[in-house]
């Protein structure tokens, strides 16, 4: 019998050890906003997070390998066939995980917007002037940040990222970061979808670079529905925006414990959530295991 031993929690996702070569991700439906994880789970978000990045890492397996094995609960050793898990796990290779965070911009917006605003430049490089909050920027940009063990990461430079990883590594890292970033943008415009920006984990399985984690879903990136998209203002996103804006109207400090979130609030984030992953794939997300059908 295989030996399930737990290796770590985040806000959204449970780490554990198979054996030495692979471990399994079960992806929760929790969710965070300021920080602070909301008490109310969002149905089937963990589900959407899994089915997403599965299908983006076979649409860019030209492009690099993954660290994923499966996402069938079929695969996993019996102990792990837990029916509440179908539908959320992923199978996968043991990376070397990169120690900075591969994020590409196309627009201007987030901290990348408030850096311009305040000093015309972003990652400290200066941008033409007269650009408005949610541009699309000449051309996407690679702009690294560190992995905070707590607070918020650091963005860095180009060059800080060599001092990191080596510039081989580095290098390596952009060239697929831009172009993971690329053919995706342009595969969600092509279904009304802008994609903003992104960050993709890449680490190391037996000195082959490979993208990890999770791949340009809406917890992992600003996905904009592209006819409500105007420079000068931010539209609104595919995930949990009726989360934020109904916390932004309340006189909450942003502190736990946080706020209970109404049903249609909850239900408004998961059809967020869903109609991002049915947009971009062309798939039904009932056809996904172990989805809840809503309403039944």
């Amino acid at each position: 019998m295989t030996e399930l031993r737990h290796l770590y929690s985040g806000k959204v996702r449970d780490i554990y050890e198979l054996d030495e070569d692979r471990l399994l991700l079960v992806t929760s439906d929790r969710i965070s906003a300021f920080d602070v994880v909301m008490a109310e789970p969002i149905p089937d978000k963990g589900r959407v997070l899994t089915a997403m990045s599965a299908f983006w890492f076979e649409h860019f397996a030209d492009v690099v390998r993954s660290h994923l094995i499966s996402t069938a609960l079929d695969d996993l050793p019996p102990e792990c066939r837990k029916p509440e898990w179908e539908g959320r796990t992923m199978l996968c290779r043991r990376a070397d995980m990169l120690p900075i965070e591969c994020i590409v911009r196309g627009y201007l917006t987030g901290s990348a917007w408030k850096e311009y605003r305040s000093a015309g430049t972003m990652h400290g490089t200066p941008l033409p002037d007269g650009l408005l909050e949610s541009s699309q920027l000449p051309e996407p940009v690679f702009t690294p940040s560190t992995k905070a063990e707590e607070g918020h990461d650091v963005n860095i430079s180009f060059d800080d990222a060599v001092a990191l990883v080596g510039a081989e590594l580095a290098e390596r890292a952009r060239a697929i970061s831009l172009e993971l970033y690329s053919r995706g943008a342009a595969w969600a415009a092509e279904r009304g979808i802008i994609i903003a920006d992104t960050k993709f984990e890449l680490g190391l399985v037996d000195g082959e670079l490979v993208v990890a984690d999770e791949v340009l879903t809406p917890d992992s990136s600003r996905l904009w529905p592209a006819d409500q998209w105007h420079p000068g203002s931010a539209p609104p996103s595919f995930d949990k925006q009726p989360v934020r804006d109904y916390l932004d109207a309340l006189d909450w400090d942003k502190q736990p414990p946080p706020p209970p979130l109404p049903d249609d609030v909850v239900k408004a984030t998961r059809d967020r959530y869903v109609e991002a992953y049915e947009r971009i794939t062309g798939r039904s997300f009932d056809d996904w295991p172990g989805v809840s059908r809503v309403g039944d």
